[in-house]
């Protein structure tokens, strides 16, 4: 039985990745309205920034929402954003969220949000990582993302900490990602 689920999910999200969505939760399902941010990011970017929110870590849909939503209500409210900041949420369930997504400009990096897509896990990961699922989102959500030209076939993989004095994606996780296809060392000087 567990083997017929996982080969339905996996065609499940084969179909969903050919249809250009890449299984990502659309901004109108979980936050309840449309993005308010306007401005057009042209695709493909070259650049995807990997960061962690440094809230709680979320583990189930009702979790990772709320978590979601804690995040638009903290940019539009406290930081005085026109909407969330980052490109996409990855919540520990395994699923991802839209924020600005792959063709709205987002706020996650300064001076590089105009050509770089911003992915945020959410929770703190300086001393342990993600979930297996949300890892594997990452791994299929930059894979889609390529299929469908959002994100260059050559796209540079970038921790935050690299463009911005910040801890994130946090130390464990970055160390993991350093190791994957498309990792950018000395991000900054390559990418000015």
């Amino acid at each position: 039985m567990r083997v017929i689920l996982f080969l339905t999910l996996v065609v499940k999200l084969t179909v969903e990745a050919k249809e250009g969505d890449c299984g990502v939760i659309p901004i109108t399902e979980w936050g309840g309205s449309p993005l308010l941010r306007q401005e057009t990011l042209g695709n493909p970017v070259n650049v995807a920034v990997i960061q962690h929110t440094v809230v709680p870590e979320c583990i189930s849909d009702e979790e990772c929402q709320k978590a979601a939503n804690g995040i638009r209500k903290y940019h539009m409210q406290d930081r005085g954003f026109t909407d969330i900041g980052q490109s996409f949420l990855i919540g520990g369930n395994g699923r991802v969220y839209e924020g600005a997504g792959w063709h709205t400009v987002g706020a996650h990096t300064r001076g590089y949000n105009r050509r770089a897509v911003g992915i945020s896990f959410i929770g703190d990961f300086r001393t342990k990582m993600p979930s297996p699922l949300a890892m594997k989102a990452l791994k299929s959500l930059l894979a889609c993302g390529v299929t469908n030209k959002y994100l260059a076939e050559d796209y540079y993989l970038v921790a935050h900490s690299q463009l911005s004095q910040t801890d994130s994606p946090g130390e464990m996780l970055q160390k993991h990602v350093e190791m994957w296809p498309h990792w950018l060392d000395h991000a900054k000087e390559v990418l000015n």
